[in-house]
């Protein structure tokens, strides 16, 4: 059946004819805006549009965390979730099978299953034969330059200090003039600042409170535990401002110094610094005036 020419040229015109679509003020029927419109520019737009639409809400589910909420689509929890069961099956599989061998192994010795190995220890010493005679077994003059140092080093005292490389950076508790130095003779491993009562305390590096009391001797004492070893004391303070287990920052306050404590004489912060179980000289990680 021939498509009739004009009817062709009909529907062509109404494609490109132009329309006018005017907002007026319904009251004073006044203009506010016009566009000028034609069939053909109405469904190109509208066909950019449904796509432009189509393609956003795509990203949006495929891409974004909107995805969660249409069904079918499993959430970011539950996939992580199933990411750490994935490893902690495998972990238990090997764990499985080490206790499965082990009880193999020990099932075998309790039911006289392990055979027994013959060992000539005769023919093993002839294969490797020495000739002590041959070999010299005096110290070189390495050796014995070694030997000396190690022997005229201190090595059992329990007074050593910590000279290990640290990354951490201390900084004052409180600033004042030092009373009473750190002293291995005296026993005194620890230095006393004199300070007005009721000065803050800081914290002299980032760490954990693992000790927040009151002590007949000292008042009330603050132990703080931080990275590489170290281990910072604060005692004969008057009032604590943190408790046992508290995460502290470096400069923080943790309590007011004073002169709590029967062995006190005069406001003043009782500072010990530790590392690795060894009393070390504040001094030497700390600027204190």
């Amino acid at each position: 059946m021939a498509i009739n020419p004009r009817k062709k040229v009909k529907f062509r015109q109404k494609l490109v004819n132009k329309y006018r679509l005017v907002v007026l003020n319904e009251d004073t029927f006044e203009e506010k805006l016009s566009f000028k419109l034609t069939r053909l520019n109405v469904f190109i737009f509208g066909t950019l549009f449904s796509v432009l639409l189509i393609v956003s809400t795509i990203f949006l589910i495929a891409f974004t965390s909107l995805r969660e909420y249409i069904p079918g689509y499993s959430s970011t929890k539950l996939k992580r979730e199933a990411t750490q069961l994935v490893y902690k099956v495998d972990s238990l599989n090997q764990v499985l099978e080490v206790n499965n061998i082990y009880i193999q192994k020990v099932k075998e010795l309790l039911t006289g299953e392990i055979k027994e190995v013959q060992f000539d220890k005769d023919s093993v010493l002839n294969v490797v034969k020495f000739n002590k005679d041959s070999m010299n077994f005096d110290p070189s003059s390495i050796d014995l330059e070694f030997r000396m140092d190690v022997e005229s080093a201190d090595r059992f005292s329990i007074f050593n200090e910590a000279k290990k490389n640290t990354d951490i950076v201390f900084f004052s508790p409180v600033k004042g003039i030092v009373t009473d130095g750190y002293s291995l003779k005296n026993k005194h491993f620890a230095i006393d600042i004199a300070v007005k009562k009721g000065t803050p305390v800081k914290s002299v590096a980032d760490g954990t409170i693992i000790f927040a009391e009151w002590t007949m001797e000292t008042g009330y004492v603050v132990i703080i535990e931080h990275s590489k070893g170290f281990i910072s004391v604060y005692k004969h303070n008057t009032a604590l401002h943190k408790q046992q287990g508290d995460l502290v920052k470096s400069g923080e306050v943790i309590a007011s110094a004073g002169d709590l404590g029967e062995l006190s004489t005069g406001p003043h912060l009782h500072f010990e610094l530790w590392n690795e179980g060894y009393p070390v000289n504040p001094v030497n990680y700390i600027d204190f005036e």
